[in-house]
This record gives structure tokens, C-alpha cells and sequence, in this order.
């Protein structure tokens, strides 16, 4: 094991973390992906271009768009939500802040105890749009080349997020915006072709990037960090071709990365595994979201449904509603009641009464209109959370909760949370689960055959020659 000094651990100066990554990044190729991590890959794609498209219209991105379009610049890649283009970082950064507008994207998931479950990085979106507005740039790859690319940069987030300890997390960092911005580095650098010390200076650039605390979280900010890992990952990339200097190992030592943001790695983890053996991807898997909220909210929510519609409950019948969960879930879900559809992603109380007056939480409760409404700020006050010791006692590597309803007849209705979370390796959701997802996101902005063609666009993302072809159709008609 090694040695723990004032909450640091001493990652050793050659541990030769940064130089395993540069080789995964420059040597691996699309025939070393096995067929499941396409799989699954392209599922994610699919999940990511709906979510996009949802966040387009979203404040989040909206303002920043309309600062990029003032901005101008070289056309290299399309602004979402603009019939314009601008430089590929900065198209990065609305693409990835739309991506995680509504905190609907994916979670990485992990069976380590020491890792709470859903509390490490949103994989897809920042690799995704490093390499989506990058093929656009070069304006000359393929299907295979851009998945290839795309994967690359998952693997490598994955990865550094799952062999560096919990405490990152816990001290205050949003990995997503941290760790995310070696995914877009290692996708952007992918498609650029960058060998060697251009990749190992890159990753020490990306180091000094990556940025973004918790505090943010249930604000514009929180989308923002990815966002920026997406636009800071492209930039990386960019300058590491032109030659820009950095630590050749920026993740090792006692100054790197892995030491400063999160305090070592787990020694077990990088003598065991490295970059694809196995792919992240597969093993152990990621989840997509069910709700477009917190992932530690969304068994909870299940079970909410489950106990509304089973037993046909009205909202004029609840007296009161009492969740019990564990730390891992009231700490990080942290609005007591959520004045706005951003609070509302952390606020049990508000998904809860989401559902207890629609019986679902989608898109439409997360909107301002319905949080604000004086149905769901009464409803809120209904509803009290609870830390639950024995919940606590069974560990952070499942999602765990329970729920009593609380009628004014004196009726309770009870039940606990499916410990196979919905969506999760688990219990995942199915293809048609996940193309309707995608095509609820489109809902608004794209017209139904537009969405229809992007999604079959996306489920046949090998057998693109173009991705600029993809990218436009990301774009709601003018």
C-alpha cells in the first residue's frame, strides 16, 4: 500500500502513469475494440446526440452561444443552435455544456468500495464533443475513425477517474470538469494523430486545465465545467501539435495530478488493469440515465413511481413523505427545496413531488415553469428526508433508499429501492429505451423527421464516410 501523509499519498515520481496513457492514445487501434465496447459506444453516441439537442435551447447554452457568435473566429466547426461557425475549442465548449444542460448524460460506473457509486465522471460527453467538433475541423474522418477517437478518450477518463482515489470527489472537485478534460485531450489528439512527446505534453497541459469545484453544483456553472473540459481538452490537444511544452509526467509524482487533485491512486488498480484490459467501457460498465437529475436520485425515483401507480395514489391524499437514504446520497443531493429546475437536479424533495403530482420526472417537470409552480413548492414541504444508519452501515456500492407515503387516511405505503439500478450494467436500458430517450430530447427543437435521421444516423456511425454530416444534423432547421 502506499503511504498516507496529511490526506496525500505519495504517487511515486516514476510510476509511469502518463507514459502508459500517451501509448494507449497513439497505439491503439479500431480493430483492438472488441465488439461490445462498440456496442456500447454506440449507444452512448446515440444518447449524447439527443442530449445535445436538448441542451441547445437551454440558458446554459444559449448564453454562451450568443457570446461564441460576437466572438467569431476561424470557421472550423458549427455553433449549435447557429447557422455559423467558429473555432473548434470554442464550439467544444457549447457543444459540451448543451450536452450536460439538463445533468442527463451518462455515469461511470464502479464496484470499487471505495468509490461511491455514481460519483465519478460523466464519460461520453467530453471525448464525444472533442471529437465531434474535431472531425469537423479536419473535415475529412470517418465513422470508424471518429469512434475510434471517441473511445480513446472515454477509456482514458474512465481510467483516471476509477485509479484516483474517492477523495477527489469528496474534497470539493466535479470530476466531469476534471477528469473529463483528458477524455476530450485524448480524443482530440486521437484524430490529430499526435505521437509521443507531443501526447505526454499534452496530458501535462490538460493537467493544468482541469478544473471544477462542487460548489457550482444546482447553477449555470455546473454544465459549464464540461464544457470547458471539452474546450480545454481540444485546446490541449491543439497546442501539444504546435509543439507547447508541459511535464512529461504530469500524472506521476508527487506534483502530478493523481497526488495533488486526488490524493494518489489505488496501487492494486494500476498493477492490475491498464488502458483497455478491460475497456472501462465493459467492465465495469456505464449507466444511462433514466432522469435528467442526479444519478443518486434516480432509484429513488423509481421506487416513487413504482408506489404512486401501483397503488394509485393522488397528491391531495399525501399527508407527508419521509425518504431515508445514506450519506452518500443526502450529501451530494443537497436542496432541501429546489427554487429552480437546477436546484432541482440535487433536491429529493423536488423530484419526489415531481412525481407524486405527474407521476413521472422528465424534461417538462425540470423546467422552471413546473419547479416554480405553487403545486410543487407546496408539495416539496411535504416531503422530508432522513439519514438512515442501517442504510449507511451496507456500504456506498449501491444506491439504497426507502420510502414511506404518508396518507391522510392514516394509510402508509412503503417500499425500498431497487438495489439494480435502472439503466446501470445491471439492469440497462434497452436500444428502443434509449432511441426514444434520444428522440424525447429532440422534442421542440428538432422536427420528428430531423430527429428520426440524426438517431439512424448515429446507430449506423460506422458506415459514415463524413462526420460533418452528423454535426449539421445537430442543427434545428433555420
Amino acid at each position: 500500500m502506499s503511504i498516507q501523509q496529511n490526506n496525500y499519498v505519495d504517487v511515486p515520481e516514476h510510476s509511469n502513469l502518463t507514459e502508459r496513457a500517451a501509448n494507449f492514445i497513439e497505439s491503439v487501434q479500431f480493430s483492438d475494440l472488441p465488439a461490445s465496447v462498440i456496442e456500447i459506444g454506440t449507444r452512448c453516441l446515440v444518447d449524447g446526440l439527443g442530449l445535445y439537442v436538448a441542451g441547445s435551447d437551454h440558458e446554459t447554452a444559449k448564453i454562451q452561444a450568443e457570446l461564441a457568435a460576437e466572438t467569431g473566429g476561424r470557421e472550423e466547426a458549427l455553433l449549435l443552435g447557429h447557422n455559423v461557425k467558429v473555432p473548434a475549442p470554442l464550439a467544444a465548449r457549447i457543444l459540451g455544456t448543451a450536452g450536460h444542460a439538463h445533468d442527463w448524460d451518462d455515469s461511470q460506473v464502479s464496484l470499487d468500495p471505495d468509490h461511491v457509486y455514481g460519483l465519478l465522471t460523466h464519460p461520453t460527453i467530453p471525448p464525444l464533443t472533442a471529437a465531434l467538433t474535431m472531425a469537423q475541423k479536419l473535415d475529412n474522418v470517418n465513422g470508424q475513425d471518429f469512434m475510434l477517437a471517441f473511445l480513446t478518450g472515454f477509456e482514458v477518463e474512465a481510467k483516471i477517474s476509477e485509479w484516483m482515489f474517492s477523495q477527489h470527489y469528496k474534497r470539493g472537485f466535479h470530476s466531469s470538469g476534471t477528469v473529463g478534460t483528458f477524455g476530450a485531450f485524448a480524443a482530440a489528439a486521437k484524430l490529430l494523430g499526435l505521437t509521443g512527446e507531443q501526447l505526454r505534453s499534452g496530458l501535462g497541459i490538460a493537467a493544468s486545465f482541469a478544473a471544477g469545484i462542487r460548489c457550482n453544483f444546482g447553477t449555470m456553472t455546473k454544465p459549464l465545467h464540461v464544457g470547458r473540459a471539452a474546450e480545454n481538452g481540444v485546446t490541449a490537444a491543439l497546442m501539444a501539435q504546435k509543439g507547447y511544452s508541459a511535464d512529461q509526467e504530469a500524472l506521476d509524482g508527487p506534483w502530478g495530478f493523481f497526488a495533488v487533485q486526488g490524493g494518489g491512486v489505488t496501487e492494486s488498480k494500476i498493477n492490475s488493469e491498464d488502458f483497455g484490459k478491460p475497456f472501462s467501457i465493459v467492465e465495469p460498465g456505464v449507466s444511462i440515465k433514466p432522469y435528467p437529475c442526479g444519478v443518486l436520485t434516480h432509484p429513488t425515483i423509481d421506487l416513487m413511481v413504482k408506489l404512486v401507480k401501483e397503488n394509485d395514489v393522488n397528491p391531495e391524499n399525501i399527508e407527508r413523505v419521509i425518504v431515508r437514504a445514506g450519506s452518500n446520497i443526502l450529501n451530494p443531493i443537497r436542496y432541501p427545496i429546489a427554487a429552480n429546475h437546477l436546484q432541482a437536479k440535487f433536491s429529493l424533495p423536488a423530484v419526489l413531488a415531481m412525481v407524486a403530482l405527474n407521476r413521472r420526472a422528465g424534461k417538462i417537470e425540470f423546467e422552471d415553469e413546473f419547479v416554480q409552480s405553487d403545486a410543487m413548492q407546496s408539495m416539496q414541504h411535504q416531503i422530508e428526508t432522513q439519514f438512515d444508519a442501517e442504510i449507511e452501515a451496507k456500504g456506498f456500492d449501491k444506491m439504497r433508499s426507502s420510502i414511506d407515503i404518508q396518507l391522510k387516511n392514516g394509510d402508509v405505503i412503503s417500499g425500498d429501492a431497487d438495489e439494480r439500478y435502472r439503466g446501470g450494467p445491471e439492469n440497462p436500458m434497452t436500444d428502443q429505451e434509449v432511441e426514444e430517450k434520444a428522440l424525447g430530447c429532440c422534442e421542440g427543437v428538432l422536427t420528428d423527421s430531423q430527429a428520426q435521421q440524426l438517431i439512424q444516423l448515429a446507430w449506423n456511425v460506422l458506415q459514415l464516410d463524413n462526420l460533418t454530416r452528423l454535426a449539421e444534423q445537430l442543427q434545428p432547421q433555420q
